[in-house]
């Protein structure tokens, strides 16, 4: 059978679909990211010393590739499976629309270093989101946290009633549970903003490009700077990024547990208004906590996803291989199930109503066992003297009053020494850290593009 014609050959249509994969559905949402990447490398090439394009053939080439960006998001764009992935569908069409130097614009550039950079692109802008999104829910946390602060609400270990504690507490624990894990999404940005181009196939070129003009250009902090680890990098990369949104996941997974377990009948410590949740087929009666049982079961799809990257990644040698195709499927879904996730939880979190009388009624005599060990202990008695006595006497323990129980614990994070103030100031950090680096990026493509971004217009 004769091969299809590609830009690379001609492969037989078997061996096509099968190496071309999901890359020609997936590389849909890396056009822009392709087309941001190409006129920085085209600009490069412009000013090199003699320059590969005059200033005029860069601006056409780059007028081409924001025509490309405007077809693509009117869906006018198609990727074939010919084209086999984005970089070779850009370049086809760059050729249809400015000739000879839509042949010129791959000089001095492998697909694989351009896979790396439309992949490290595609995750500034998803991280900064993703942050943006964890910062939102951690901000609800503690909206929540602020306006029930000292509702008393019982501590449980093993599931079982255990101490005094509150709303507030609880609440808080996975708002700040929530920002350290965008502390771990700030060290995978951090890891991100390294520009792998440059590197070609892993092993540099005979030309005196410029790695830090077409850093600077994508608004990264500097280039990879050696060129065979800018190709095993590729693969690592979106594995640290999907460790860090799985401790999101994992987090936003305890939160749907307690959810779901708080909002039973027989705790009925939360409830939520009827349009958050869904009903039954045959039951007229459910109000199901549908949301937070698919927040518990999508936390095992990402922790999958990055498990699948790292298993590919184990067994391969230095320099790039084709194996490392298969670890942006699970990239990409990991990226969008995790802010799929904080996106509803933020929305539900938001309307979630307490019930005091039920948190109440959860407090039973032996939950203040532990509190009257230390009152004992407070008056001189030996702390495991304390505990042999309270729990000796533990049938004629009477029950003490929640609220003053919680406000007689005054030192830091605990009920009453909860500084809900500092951990708002953390929020408004990740939130703006966003931001900055958001608009920083807009500037940027702005600047290399000459027009408005993201907006496209003229």
């Amino acid at each position: 059978m004769a091969g299809e014609k590609t830009l690379v050959g001609s492969i037989h249509p078997d061996v096509l679909s099968f190496t071309a994969g999901q890359d020609v559905l997936l590389d849909r949402v890396l056009v822009e990211a392709d087309c941001i990447g190409s006129a920085a490398h085209v600009t490069m090439l412009a000013a090199l010393t003699p320059p590969l394009f005059s200033a005029d053939e860069r601006t056409r080439v780059i007028a081409a590739l924001v025509d490309v960006m405007r077809r693509d998001r009117r869906g006018e764009f198609t990727i074939t499976e010919a084209d086999q992935d984005v970089h070779l569908a850009v370049e086809r069409a760059l050729t249809a629309s400015v000739g000879e130097l839509g042949k010129r614009v791959h000089t001095a550039r492998s697909r694989n270093d351009q896979v790396a950079l439309d992949l490290r692109l595609y995750a500034k802008t998803e991280l900064l989101a993703m942050i943006a999104q964890a910062a939102a829910l951690a901000g609800v946390l503690l909206d929540l946290a602020r306006r029930h602060e000292r509702v008393p609400m019982v501590g449980r270990t093993h599931l079982q009633p255990a101490m005094p504690s509150s709303v507030g507490v609880w609440a808080s624990a996975y708002a700040e549970s929530l920002l350290d894990d965008i502390e771990l999404l700030q060290g995978a940005y951090a890891q991100n903003d390294r520009s792998p181009l440059g590197s070609a196939a892993g092993y540099g070129v005979p030309l005196a490009i410029d790695r830090a003009l077409t850093a600077r250009l994508l608004d990264f902090e500097r280039p990879i700077h050696n060129v065979m680890y800018a190709s095993n990098a590729r693969g690592k990369c979106e594995s640290i990024i999907l460790n860090a949104a799985s401790q999101v996941m994992l987090s936003s997974a305890r939160l749907a547990e307690d959810m779901t377990l708080f909002m039973m009948p027989e705790f009925g410590y939360f409830r939520l208004p009827s349009q958050y949740c869904t009903g039954s087929s045959i039951m007229p009666q459910k109000q199901n906590p549908d949301v937070f049982e698919l927040v518990r079961a999508r936390s095992a799809t990402v922790l999958s996803c990055a498990s699948r990257i790292t298993g590919v990644l184990k067994g391969l040698a230095g320099g790039y291989q084709r194996d490392l195709q298969e670890t942006k499927a699970p990239f990409m879904e990991g990226i969008r199930v995790t802010r799929e996730t904080l996106r509803a939880l933020t929305l539900v979190m938001a309307h979630v109503e307490v019930d005091a009388a039920a948190l109440a009624r959860g407090f039973s005599p032996g939950v203040f066992a532990t509190d009257r060990a230390l009152a004992l202990v407070a008056g001189g008695m030996p702390f495991r003297d304390a505990y042999d006595a309270v729990k000796a006497g533990l049938a004629d323990l009477e029950q003490q009053d929640p609220t003053q129980a919680i406000a007689l614990k005054t030192h830091e994070g605990a009920p009453a020494g909860l500084d809900l103030p500092s951990l708002e100031r953390r929020a408004a950090q990740a939130t703006a850290f966003g931001d900055e680096r958001g608009r920083r990026w807009e500037r940027a493509v702005a600047d290399l593009l000459a027009i408005p971004y993201p907006r496209l217009e003229v």
